[in-house]
C-alpha cells in the first residue's frame, strides 16, 4: 500500500442483499503493490477483463460463501481513515458545553457570556487548516453537508428581500449560521466512536440535569414564569422555553434506551435506565403536547424495529404504558392532551391551529423566497411565530427551502436504516445496530414535535443529523469494510442473480468502484 492519506469516495451502506446501483467498493488487503497502484476500492480494467476471462477461475468461486454487503459508490463522499482534529474536537466539545451549560447562567457572571463566542473562534482557527493538511479540502461532503449549504444559501438570499431585512440578518446571523458551520466541523472532527459517545453523552447529561431541575421546581411549585409549567434551573438560553427543553429530551430518551441495550454491563444498564425515566419524568412536567406525540411516534418507531418477533404485544404495551403515564401524569396533564383531539378546548390549541393556516397561506403567497428569516410573525396573528418548522421554512425562505429542509431530515433515516439492516444478524456484537435504531428514533421524535415548535434554525436537528453522519463515517471506515479479498471480487463480478442484480458487472471506465 501507498503510504499517506486514504480516501473512499464511497457510502458503503447497502441494502441488504441488494446494491442500489452497479457500483460495489471494497477495502484494501490484498490490493496489488505495484509503482502506479490504484486507491484503495478501485480495479483497472486489466484487473476486470482476467476476472471475466478465467472460466476456470470464476467456477470455483461458485462453491464459496456469499460476500458481505459490498459498499455502494456515493460520488463525492469522501472519509478519510487517518485520525487527527484532537484539538478541534476538543473545541467543539467545549463550545457544546458552554452552549448547553450555560456558565455565566449558573455563577451570574454576565462577562461569561462570550466565551462561547471565542471558542467557536478559535476551533475555527484550528479547524481550518488542520482540515487542509488532513484532507485537502475544507469538508467532506456528504449529501446532508450539500443540502445544508443549499439551506444555508437560501437563508442568505431571503435577507435583502425580507419584509424586514434587519430581521432576517439578525435570525440568520444569531443562531442558524453557527449551528451550520459547527454541524461542519462536527462531521469532520468526530472520527473515532470515543469522540462520538463523548459528544452524545454530553447531551445526555444536561437532558438529565435540566429534568431533575425541572421536577425539583415542580416539587416546590415553581416555574418562575408564574404558570404550571416548569423548566431547569440551567441552560436557560436554550432550554428556558418548556418546549425546546422537551424537544431536547424526547430527542435524547431513544438515544439512552440504545446504550442500555446495546451494554451488557449491569451498572450501566441501571443508570442508562435511570436517566431514560428521569428524562420521561421530565418532559411531563413540561406539560409539553408536541413533545408526548413525538415520544410516543419515537417510542413506536423503537418498538417496530426492536421487536421484531412480538411487535403487536410489544406496542399494545406501549399504548397501556403511555395511557398510566397520563393517569399518574402532574395535574392537568390529561386535559392539555386531550386539547390535540379538541382544539378548541384551549385557547392555546386553537391559536396554534390559526398560526398554521396562516403561516401555510404566506407560504402559499410568497413561494419563492418567502418573507425573510425571522419575519413570518409580521404577517401572522398577534405577531407570534409559526410553531411549525416546515410552515417556518417554507414561509420564511420558500417553497424549494422546505423541500431542502425535508431531504436533510429523510437522508440521514434512509442510511441509518441501511446499517440497521446490515447489522441486524450480528446485533448483540454490533456497536452501530442499536445507535442507528436510536438515532432512527430520535429524528422522527423531533419530526413529529418540531411539527409544533418553530425550531429549524436551533441547534437540535443540526447535532442529531450529525451524530447520524458521524455514525455513518464510522461504520463506513471499519477495518472489516476497508479490506480486499480479489477472489471475492471476481465472484461479485460474475454474479447476475436477483441477490445482487445483473448491475454489478464491473465498469471499465476507470470511475467505478468494484
Amino acid at each position: 500500500m501507498t503510504k499517506g492519506r486514504q480516501f473512499f469516495d464511497y457510502e458503503p451502506v447497502t441494502r441488504s442483499g441488494r446494491a442500489r446501483s452497479g457500483e460495489t467498493a471494497a477495502g484494501a488487503e490484498d490490493w496489488p503493490t505495484r509503482e502506479d497502484e490504484l486507491r484503495p476500492g478501485r480495479v483497472d480494467k486489466e484487473h476486470a477483463g482476467e476476472a471475466y476471462a478465467d472460466e476456470a477461475h470464476a467456477e470455483s468461486l461458485e462453491d464459496s460463501p456469499p460476500l458481505p454487503p459490498a459498499p455502494v459508490v456515493e460520488k463525492g463522499e469522501r472519509w478519510s481513515v487517518r485520525r487527527g482534529h484532537a484539538l478541534s474536537y476538543a473545541g467543539l466539545f467545549l463550545y457544546t458545553l458552554l452552549i448547553y451549560y450555560r456558565p455565566a447562567d449558573i455563577f451570574d457572571v454576565p462577562s461569561l457570556v462570550s466565551l462561547s463566542y471565542w471558542v467557536a473562534i478559535a476551533t475555527l482557527l484550528v479547524f481550518l487548516p488542520s482540515q487542509l493538511v488532513l484532507e485537502g479540502t475544507l469538508t467532506a461532503r456528504p449529501r446532508e453537508v450539500n443540502l445544508i449549504l443549499l439551506l444555508f444559501l437560501a437563508g442568505l438570499l431571503s435577507i435583502p428581500l425580507a419584509l424586514n431585512p434587519a430581521e432576517a440578518w439578525a435570525e440568520f446571523n444569531f443562531l442558524f449560521i453557527k449551528a451550520v458551520i459547527m454541524f461542519i466541523v462536527m462531521i469532520n472532527v468526530m472520527r473515532t466512536e470515543r469522540r462520538l459517545k463523548w459528544m452524545i453523552f454530553l447531551a445526555i447529561s444536561i437532558g438529565c440535569v435540566i429534568s431533575f431541575g425541572a421536577l425539583n421546581n415542580y416539587r416546590a411549585g415553581s416555574d418562575g414564569h408564574g404558570e404550571f409549567r416548569v423548566v431547569g434551573n440551567i441552560g436557560l438560553a436554550m432550554f428556558g422555553n418548556q418546549n425546546d427543553m422537551a424537544l431536547h429530551l424526547v430527542t435524547m430518551i431513544p438515544i439512552v434506551i440504545a446504550f442500555l441495550l446495546k451494554t451488557r454491563n449491569l451498572l450501566m444498564k441501571a443508570v442508562y435506565g435511570a436517566c431514560a425515566l428521569l428524562m420521561m419524568a421530565g418532559n411531563f412536567v413540561t406539560y409539553s403536547r408536541g413533545a408526548f406525540l413525538g415520544l410516543i411516534g419515537g417510542g413506536l418507531v423503537l418498538a417496530w424495529k426492536l421487536s421484531r418477533r412480538s411487535r403487536l404485544v410489544v406496542i399494545l404495551l406501549i399504548f397501556i404504558a403511555v395511557g398510566a403515564a397520563v393517569v399518574i401524569a402532574p395535574g392537568g396533564y390529561a386535559n392539555r392532551i386531550a386539547s390535540i383531539a379538541d382544539p378548541n378546548s384551549d385557547l392555546s390549541a386553537s391559536t396554534r391551529r390559526q398560526l398554521l393556516y396562516g403561516s401555510i397561506l404566506v407560504a402559499l403567497r410568497h413561494p419563492l423566497l418567502g418573507v425573510g428569516m425571522g419575519n413570518d410573525h409580521n404577517l401572522l396573528v398577534r405577531g407570534q411565530v409559526s410553531h411549525n418548522s416546515y410552515t417556518q421554512v417554507a414561509s420564511e425562505m420558500g417553497m424549494a427551502a422546505l423541500l431542502v429542509y425535508l431531504m436533510f431530515l429523510i437522508v440521514p433515516l434512509k442510511r441509518l436504516k441501511l446499517i440497521e439492516r446490515e447489522t441486524f444478524s450480528a446485533r448483540r456484537s454490533s456497536n452501530f445496530y442499536y445507535l442507528s435504531v436510536g438515532l432512527q428514533s430520535s429524528l422522527i421524535c423531533y419530526m413529529i414535535t418540531s411539527f409544533f415548535l418553530s425550531v429549524a434554525y436551533v441547534w437540535n436537528v443540526y447535532y442529531l443529523v450529525g451524530y447520524a453522519i458521524c455514525l455513518r463515517r464510522l461504520y463506513e471506515t471499519r477495518p472489516d469494510a476497508l479490506r480486499i479479498n480479489t477472489e471475492a471480487v471476481g465472484q461479485q463480478s460474475l454474479e447476475t442473480d436477483d441477490a445482487i442484480g445483473p448491475r454489478t458487472a464491473l465498469a471499465l471506465d476507470g470511475r467505478q468502484t468494484v
